[in-house]
């Protein structure tokens, strides 16, 4: 037991489980994506790789850093960096580097040259996403200067990537003019004397849908987690419970009010249960009188506008003990609300619920589906 209060149970089983699924589903092709430590799922890089991915995708250099730094040894592709990032340490480590615009190519290549080696480039077009990558009218521009690079020795180009803006709506007809858009890159990659090894379009939503088929890798991030950005899949297992304890419990009378601007107000005599949680614990605000938590096996709602450090649930009929375990949210299987239902609450979606867990929450990871319920993995 720590002396935190609220816990974040990491399910290591799940992650497994998930990984295999996908690497199952695309002939051993996956790229974990462990960005925003992993998902905020915390070290699970070990699981990912021994599960069946077979490198890993991160957002930042510094990310990667530290991946390199725990051990990890598996490919590795940093892919949104400022021109000023430690490029330098990234070739030095074997680090992948996306790149998508000529000023961070000769980012990347001066680095190379400054520690004396070759950086292993993937080149990133937008296919229509219309955010990170490089527009299709400067593409050919960017091939022809990576390819005179290349031949200079700065760099090696073993990649073409792009992001699919849809691919959860599998008959959305913007996924077969980005399909076309990335092939049609590839092909000028190519024509310009690069030969990329790998070429990757699909992250979790196009892949579990089929649309991002027929390349290299699959970047999968949500899925590793149970995330189905695109509500296909039945076969992904949700590998996060956050838990808590009541510190304390009152009876309230009729008329009782709770929390700023007594948005709640008691129509009849009830008790209510302080959790020691919050919004600045992650809790998103915007859920404040629609969320519920498992208390004794029974969803109770939570009252009242939520605060940075509590929440409040109103646990009728029951007045529940100092130290008592609550479930806040879960894989499900006990009755617990899901991260899913949060989102649908704050009106957001799952991958901000599950990143947003502040650092006050202890994480701890399970290995095991033993204890099966997050209430009782709090007493082991």
């Amino acid at each position: 037991m720590t002396d935190s209060p609220s816990q974040l149970l990491v399910h290591d089983d799940a992650i497994r489980a998930n990984t295999a699924y996908f690497a199952d589903l695309t002939g051993g092709r996956v790229m974990a994506v462990l960005k925003a430590d992993a998902f905020g799922h915390g070290a699970v890089a070990r699981s990912v790789l021994e599960s069946g991915a077979s490198s890993i995708g991160v957002t930042s250099v510094a990310e990667a850093l530290d991946l390199r730094a725990s051990g990890v040894r598996s490919p590795i592709l940093s892919w949104l960096n400022p021109v000023d990032a430690d490029f330098e340490s990234a070739v030095v480590a074997d680090i992948d580097l996306a790149v998508s615009s000529t000023p961070l190519l000769m980012a990347v290549s001066r680095a190379a040259v400054r520690v004396g080696s070759r950086a292993r480039v993937h080149l990133h077009i937008d296919v229509g996403m219309g955010r990170d990558g490089c527009p299709a009218e400067e593409w050919s521009a960017l091939c022809t200067i990576a390819s005179e690079l290349q031949r200079l020795g700065s760099v090696h180009v073993v990649g073409v990537m792009g992001h699919m803006s849809c691919a959860d709506r599998p008959e959305h007809p913007q996924n077969q003019r980005e399909r076309l858009v990335f092939a049609n890159a590839v092909r000028t990659a190519r024509r310009r004397g690069l030969a990329p090894s790998v070429t990757h379009l699909a992250a979790t939503a196009a892949t579990v849908t089929g649309v991002g088929r027929g390349f290299d890798l699959h970047r999968i991030g949500a899925g590793l987690y149970g995330i189905d950005p695109s509500g296909v899949s039945d076969r992904l297992r949700r590998a996060l419970s956050l838990t808590t304890r009541v510190v304390t419990s009152r009876e309230a009378r009729a008329g009782t009010g709770v929390g700023y601007g007594l948005d709640f107000v008691a129509e009849r005599g009830t008790n209510l249960a302080l959790l020691p949680i919050g919004y600045g614990d992650g809790l998103p605000r915007s859920a404040s009188g629609r969320a519920e938590v498992l208390v004794r096996g029974r969803r109770r709602p939570l009252v009242g506008r939520f605060s940075m450090d509590m929440v409040v649930a109103d646990t009728g009929d029951d007045r529940i003990p100092p130290g008592e375990p609550v479930t806040v949210f879960g894989p499900g299987g006990d009755g617990e609300p899901t991260a899913a239902e949060w989102a649908r609450w704050a009106n957001t979606i799952e991958h901000e619920i599950v990143t947003r867990i502040g650092t006050r929450v202890a994480r701890i990871h399970r290995t095991t589906t033993s204890p099966t319920s997050p209430q009782e993995a709090m007493h082991a």
